[in-house]
């Protein structure tokens, strides 16, 4: 535990007392961060398409286009902005430098939707000045979700004893509850807010709690305990480490086996990946290095197993929605916003965070391995696929026969979606940050994002595909408009069955790491 203690220091760069630096108190102020943070990116990020296509005169495919591809780049840039966090700044600095980028880009938006000079005239396209205007704020935003993303959870998680995994597993489960929270302050109030009174409230009100969130953050300074980064990038040093096996991998077994052993052999832990060991023949590496490789390496497996279960929850952002659109949304006169149908998966998670806390106090700690939780969440996605597929078939019979099913059908998809996403993105979330190297924290946490982005590309590219291949032999399952005449239900048989597969491809991954 000293060992620990003396990796630490406070904002005067003395050692941390754990006493009066780190904790629960300190990891709070992460989570109530995250909560309204979470409720900027994501009240913008959905109504978006309409700003685009009403105040920017964009078309509706273009609009779109332009939000798939912020929220593509924005956790796509986790990664980017871990390794900042884990080469170069503490993660307290990484968080304060990208989140002022994302307020900045916050405010030009503002100031745009605000000045009807920067916005084009009616039925006109926005002039290079304003599309130069309305690009920067959207990508400043972006690359400052981006380090935000990447740094505040493995910030808040250092604050606890990272020897204790049943602190470190609670705290990314309440990690989690607070992004689900803003996530559903985002679809109720600032939708309302939005329909009701405007775009520029909600910029205006955005931009107030995102400076809120801010100065919360900067507020907890002399509680928090900071973790100095690494001597160099942790990159570098895994190209390293690559280059020198690929330059000796001519070198015998009984030859590598000496070195190893001249160089503390017992800190080499990860027991595949064994050829990496030949980089040991370059004195310039260290068994640390090898290490930290072969960590890193074993992570990048699991993460690429879970890309498929977050194409089905694009599913919920674009086609659900369709669904939505044409359902019965009413519900005593009041008629449910489309935008607000994210209600469902985000009260869900809610919900199922602390019934899953009370699981574990009381059957143990055993279930909250999160490997386990994981394969669990993979198994709900393929399970929720297969629902989803029922229900549409369902759904598609009934407008044929004219009759128009509740948007509430749409809830078991939602339900299995929604716990499959905790179990998940929570598991990956703390499996990611306690496996990495100290020196690699951020990356590897990042990853849980950029997971999400890479579920996106690929739904992109499977509907593609499956138009493409099936198109062949006749009429294309998601050709058109209308989902009354496509075939959604066989795509989400797909999506199930690709799942299927990928839970039996990461049970084998999980099992050698």
């Amino acid at each position: 535990m000293s060992s620990e203690r003396d990796e630490y220091v406070d904002w005067r760069g003395k050692t941390a007392d754990p006493r009066m630096h780190g904790g629960i108190r300190a990891a709070s102020f992460a989570c109530v961060v995250e909560v309204l943070e979470n409720m900027v990116f994501l009240s913008n990020a959905m109504n978006f398409v309409a700003y685009f296509m009403k105040s920017m005169h964009y078309p509706a495919a273009q609009a779109s286009n332009m939000v798939t591809n912020f929220m593509g780049t924005s956790f796509l840039l986790t990664i980017f902005g871990g390794f900042i966090s884990d080469s170069f700044f503490t993660r307290f600095t990484t968080f304060i430098f990208f989140c002022t980028m994302e307020l900045l880009g916050l405010i030009l938006l503002t100031v745009q939707a605000h000045e009807t000079r920067l916005q084009p005239a009616m039925h006109r396209r926005p002039s290079r000045f304003q599309s130069a205007i309305l690009h920067s704020g959207l990508y400043a935003m972006a690359i400052g979700v981006g380090g935000v993303k990447a740094s505040l959870p493995a910030h808040g998680a250092d604050q606890l004893d990272n020897s204790d995994r049943r602190l470190i597993s609670a705290f990314f489960n309440w990690f989690f509850f607070s992004l689900c929270t803003g996530g559903l302050i985002a679809v109720t109030v600032m939708i309302w807010i939005e329909e009701n009174l405007g775009w520029n409230w909600s910029f205006k009100i955005s931009v107030l709690v995102l400076t809120l969130a801010l100065c919360i953050f900067t507020v907890g300074f002399p509680f928090y305990r900071y973790k100095r980064p690494a001597g160099g990038s942790p990159l570098t040093r895994i190209f390293k480490v690559i280059k020198s096996q690929a330059r000796n991998r001519d070198q015998t077994s009984s030859t590598i086996m000496t070195m190893i052993n001249n160089i503390l052999n017992k800190t080499i832990k990860y027991n595949d990946f064994r050829v990496l060991e030949k980089a040991l023949a370059d004195n310039t590496i260290t068994a640390a290095d090898v290490e930290e490789t072969k960590t890193f390496i074993g992570l990048l497996f699991i993460f690429a197993t879970t890309i498929m279960m977050n194409c089905c929850l694009a599913q919920l952002q674009t086609f659900s929605v369709q669904q939505g659109n044409i359902m019965n949304r009413t519900i005593n006169d009041f008629k449910l916003p489309t935008q607000s149908l994210s209600v469902f998966p985000l009260s869900i998670m809610l919900a199922s965070i602390p019934l899953y806390e009370h699981f574990i106090r009381i059957f143990g700690n055993k279930f909250q391995r999160p490997l386990g939780r994981i394969g669990l969440g993979l198994a709900l996605a393929s399970g929720s696929m297969a629902v989803a597929a029922i229900v549409e078939a369902k759904r598609r019979e009934a407008a044929q026969n004219n009759v128009t099913l509740s948007v509430f059908w749409l809830g078991w998809q939602y339900l299995l979606l929604g716990v499959a996403d905790m179990f998940t993105l929570g598991g990956m979330l703390d499996f990611f940050y306690s496996e990495a190297a100290d020196s690699m924290r951020s990356m590897s946490t990042a990853l849980s994002w950029c997971s999400t982005s890479m579920g996106y590309f690929l739904s992109s590219l499977l509907v593609s595909l499956s138009n493409w291949v099936t198109a062949k032999f006749g009429r294309p399952w998601l050709g058109g408009n209308d989902l009354n005449h496509a075939r959604l239900d066989l795509f989400y048989a797909l999506l199930s069955i690709l799942n299927l597969l990928n839970l039996f491809n990461y049970i084998y991954w999980a099992k050698r790491y």
